[in-house]
């Protein structure tokens, strides 16, 4: 069966269906409603057999690069942090079709913002590679 990622952004996705305001604006009980929407699909997905993983992420990220043979790493926050992609989490499934991930992530765009109304958010579905770039 294939693997999909299906990740969540801060930022970085296609325009918002219906503008919100980041999460550290929200009211809490709206924070509540959306983190218990989110730990509901972990659940349905392991009642179902598709689980394989789910991550929430921070939102400080650091880019790192090779220094070279005797140098540290190089690191930045990025040239424009303003702008860069920001994942904020993932669900990683084991599904039985390409279908049924793009029906997952339908399902996890459905999840609660402000106010309890549909946040519409755009998921990305990637499917993880069967074996090595070279097999694919």
């Amino acid at each position: 069966m294939p693997r999909y990622l299906l990740l969540k952004h801060y930022r970085g996705a296609p325009e918002q269906h219906r503008p919100v305001p980041p999460m550290d604006r929200w009211a809490p009980e709206d924070v509540e409603a959306h983190m218990t929407f989110l730990r509901h699909v972990a659940d349905m997905l392991r009642e179902t057999g598709e689980y394989v993983d789910a991550q929430a992420l921070t939102t400080a990220q650091t880019w790192v690069r090779y220094g070279g043979p005797d140098a540290a790493p190089v690191t930045t926050d990025g040239p424009h942090p303003e702008t860069s992609d920001l994942v904020a989490g993932w669900y990683m499934v084991d599904v039985d079709s390409y279908e049924r991930a793009l029906e997952l992530a339908a399902y996890v765009s459905s999840e609660p913002g402000p106010g309890g109304t549909p946040l519409y958010e755009w998921i990305d579905v990637r499917e993880v590679m069967s074996g090595t770039p070279a097999d694919d």
